[in-house]
């Protein structure tokens, strides 16, 4: 299936996935311009009075890049909301979505068919992650016009399916967009998504790792100096299972190796969750790919690698290839 046509000034076919509190209009901007879509949750604008201020100011320094720019036009923007019963603001966040009509929502923990229909109403479209089939199949039913399947070794909330697995079962019955998470973190990782049956890859750790990122330096650092064994899976901070880098729960006064089982009931983006430590604040969330990174550099500097590593595994695979 032809991707919309929202994707077609894509430099790489990317998504950087909104990370809590990291990303903003500075992280967005800069990906946008450097040819991959950015994006952001809304809950990152506190209070909510801000997001309309974050709208306006990525729509017109990207419309300002155009003008400028129009052999290399910027790519599109996208807006998280988190679906669940416990974000207040959803209905809020979406009319301020509308006002300012954001080309790309992506919805998370939960999906509505009257936040799908309102997105189509302006023209935009809508993706939704998960984390198996059952409820891939629930997205489209409601509307949805792409699914995220957030995979094992994905960063933050997270997934234990293989994406081999996830994507065998999604493209037997679906063929629309589909932009995959799990330890996507190089350009050969974006290439073998899209060999698996996404259109797009799904990043977020590496973009952590960036200047233009709103993260603590030892944030950034950690995620520069981490490994795959370094990340610990666990629903304790926010009720829903998710991947975080070791020290930073270490450092918190937790038993990385110990840590007891959270409570789905007592969500709340934003808090602490099922402990006084706040997650993605004080507990940072990383996915298994942490090892690709090597150094913290400028968003154009990340993806001007990324589509380096890109084209080099695209030349790779066809020398060795004997079929």
């Amino acid at each position: 299936m032809t991707l919309p046509a929202i994707f077609n000034n894509l430099r790489l076919p990317l998504i950087g996935s909104p990370l809590f509190i990291v990303s903003g209009p500075e992280l967005v901007i800069a990906q946008c311009k450097a040819g991959i879509v950015g994006s952001f949750p809304a809950l990152n604008a506190r209070p909510q009075s801000l997001l309309d201020e974050w709208l306006h100011q990525i729509t017109e320094e990207l419309s300002a890049w155009n003008r400028d720019n129009p052999d290399k036009p910027a790519a599109p923007f996208a807006v998280n909301q988190i679906v669940h019963k416990s974000n207040d603001r959803l209905d809020q966040d979406l009319a301020t979505c509308e006002k300012w009509k954001v080309p790309l929502i992506i919805t998370s923990l939960g999906a509505r068919e009257d936040l799908n229909t309102a997105v189509h109403g302006w023209g935009g479209i809508t993706m939704h992650d998960i984390i198996n089939d059952r409820f891939a199949h629930k997205a489209i039913e409601k509307g949805a016009d792409g699914l995220i399947p957030v995979a094992a070794g994905a960063g933050g909330h997270a997934g234990t399916i293989s994406p081999f697995a996830l994507m065998q079962e999604i493209r037997q019955w679906f063929d629309g967009p589909v932009a995959l998470s799990g330890s996507i973190a190089s350009g050969a990782s974006i290439l073998g998504a899209q060999a698996i049956g996404a259109d797009l890859g799904y990043m977020g750790s590496a973009f952590i790792a960036t200047k233009e990122a709103n993260a603590d330096q030892a944030y950034k650092e950690g995620i520069v100096e981490g490994r795959a064994s370094d990340i610990v899976y666990s629903d304790l901070f926010t009720g829903v299972s998710g991947n975080y880098l070791r020290q930073s729960i270490a450092n918190a006064g937790l038993d990385p190796d110990n840590l007891p089982q959270g409570d789905y009931k007592t969500m709340n983006f934003g808090s602490g969750g099922n402990t006084e430590k706040k997650a993605w604040k004080d507990i940072w969330g990383c996915g298994q790919g942490v090892g690709a990174i090597d150094d913290v550099r400028s968003v154009q500097e990340m993806v001007d690698r990324l589509i380096e590593e890109y084209r080099a595994a695209k030349e790779s695979l066809m020398s060795r290839s004997n079929y």
